[in-house]
């Protein structure tokens, strides 16, 4: 598999990543300093929490909104959009310091991060739907590659938020910041291409209930939630876990880049993992699962282990964290775009708005879920038997997968592009004649069927004839075509229809 990319897919690919680093810095940049503003206000914990969860709480409401009509609206509308309304906010943020009084802060506090996360879901949603409109043969790894850049400045922000509040205050990094983000939608505008499917644009087109019917797209769905789920749970509880070891703060903030580190380094292997031909992204979800069960063994350690909390068990965990992080992650986006298209969702910008919608809104709602859970475990139970929540979970996730490996998935034997539909005749003979390329050779025409007495043609409707002409072989060598024919399921498609006509013949 090999990048031998046009130059404008060169520049998508350097605007988009810039502008998820900068994206991210600004999402990741109130951390350090602005608990310590809110309070200053009489803001108490709960109420400047609330400030970080309703983000990812609105992500989760809006962005299946932005994916099922990213058609309408325009992808690369939707992409400038987003990042002018995050960098706005987090100027507006900065100025947040000279509002007087309690209930305006907190008021003005929420309304900007509910802002922001409107325009970080739209900028998410259209850029994941650009990478697979773009870079049909490299989904993965492009979504890998965007991911790393997006988790370089999650662990980034804080560290520069943090060096330029020091040098100018609290408004500082926020303007900093904001400006750079309108540079980069000023570089996006130029560059991006459009990516309108003006044929698509119909009123009875895919929906997101239409997507999540299919089981593959579910099963991604809840894989990318329970992953979330994970890395709200240490975001919320891996702090009061490690005071025990008395770390400075300079190597407390060091044991939370581990994981977002390894996640950032080891994403573009597991992209290229996902996009090669011969391994199915559902594979990398199980190993992803198996990393993060592992990893929540050993951080706590589990109870049933008899050790107490140790710290190369602890910094070893973050690791397969990490790991497990970016494998499910890149390859539940992947297979849920393969699978949904295999299943007869048009291969259009549309559907690739639906994905992108859906992966960012189901990752928000654990993001959301994970933090609330852990908490009330942790103050229940203690960490160490809270981590048997995530462990659990993630076993279940592996299982279910395992499962729809053996039943759907094996049951498909999708494993051939061309499929027997193709090539049936009426009298039930194999027809090569549809098969293109150097093996095969056009057999001499033959003007009457064996069984009917009329010429092959004939015996066809007109509608059978553009049917069977559409999905022909010659019609199925599109990139996508290509790579995801074992993924295909056959509910109710002409395929598997007439292979149960073939058998019966």
């Amino acid at each position: 598999m090999g990048f031998d990319f046009s130059r404008r897919q060169w520049l998508i690919i350097v605007v988009i990543s810039i502008a998820d680093f900068c994206n991210a810095l600004c999402v990741a940049l109130q951390a350090p300093f602005y608990p310590q503003e809110a309070e200053k206000k009489g803001c108490s914990a709960t109420e400047y929490g609330l400030v970080f969860g309703v983000f990812e709480l609105v992500v989760f409401l809006v962005s299946p909104l932005y994916g099922a009509h990213l058609n309408r609206i325009g992808p690369k509308l939707l992409f400038n959009a987003g990042i002018q309304t995050t960098g706005t906010c987090a100027i507006l943020f900065g100025l947040l310091d000279n509002v007087e009084g309690h209930i305006p802060f907190i008021t003005l506090s929420f309304l900007i991060r509910i802002i922001e996360a409107m325009g970080n879901a739209a900028f998410l949603t259209a850029s994941f739907a650009i990478i697979a409109k773009e870079f049909p043969n490299n989904v993965a790894t492009m979504f890998a590659s965007l991911e790393t850049f997006f988790g370089l400045g999650l662990i980034v922000g804080p560290t520069l938020g943090g060096a330029l509040y020091s040098i100018g205050g609290y408004y500082l990094p926020f303007a900093v910041l904001g400006a750079t983000l309108f540079c980069t939608a000023v570089m996006s505008y130029a560059v991006l291409p459009k990516c309108h499917d003006d044929e698509d644009l119909k009123p009875t087109g895919p929906t997101m209930f239409t997507l999540l019917k299919i089981p593959g797209v579910s099963l991604a769905a809840i894989s990318i939630m329970s992953t979330s789920m994970s890395i709200g749970f240490l975001q919320a509880t891996l702090e009061p876990h490690l005071r025990q070891f008395k770390f400075s703060p300079v190597v407390l903030g060091l044991m939370f880049v581990i994981n977002g580190g390894v996640y950032a380094v080891s994403a573009p292997a597991w992209g290229w993992l996902c996009d090669h031909p011969s391994i199915k992204p559902k594979y990398v979800t199980i190993m992803g699962c198996l990393c993060v069960a592992s990893a929540f063994i050993l951080i706590g350690p589990a109870p049933f282990i008899n050790l107490p909390t140790l710290m190369w068990m602890t910094i070893l965990g973050l690791v397969l964290h990490g790991m497990g992080m970016g494998s499910q992650l890149v390859a539940s986006f992947s297979d849920a775009l393969s699978t949904a298209i295999a299943s007869g969702l048009p291969n259009s910008i549309e559907t690739y708005g639906l994905v992108s919608g859906m992966w960012t809104s189901v990752f928000a709602l654990g993001a959301f879920v994970g933090p609330t859970v852990s908490g009330l475990l942790f103050d229940s139970v203690g960490f160490r038997q809270s981590t048997m929540f995530i462990f659990i979970l993630h076993l279940v996730v592996m299982v279910v997968v395992l499962l729809y490996l053996w039943t759907c998935d094996r049951a498909s034997k999708m494993d051939v592009s061309v499929s027997a539909g193709d090539l049936l005749q009426l009298d039930g003979t194999l027809d090569e004649s549809v098969l293109l390329g150097d093996k095969y050779i056009m057999p001499p025409p033959r003007t009457k069927s064996r069984r009917c007495g009329i010429s092959v043609e004939q015996s066809r409707p007109p509608a059978m004839n553009s049917l069977i002409a559409c999905s022909s072989y010659k019609n199925r060598r599109s990139p996508w075509s290509q790579r995801t024919p074992r993924y295909r399921p056959s509910y109710g498609s002409l395929d598997h229809r007439f292979r149960g006509a073939l058998s019966v013949t």
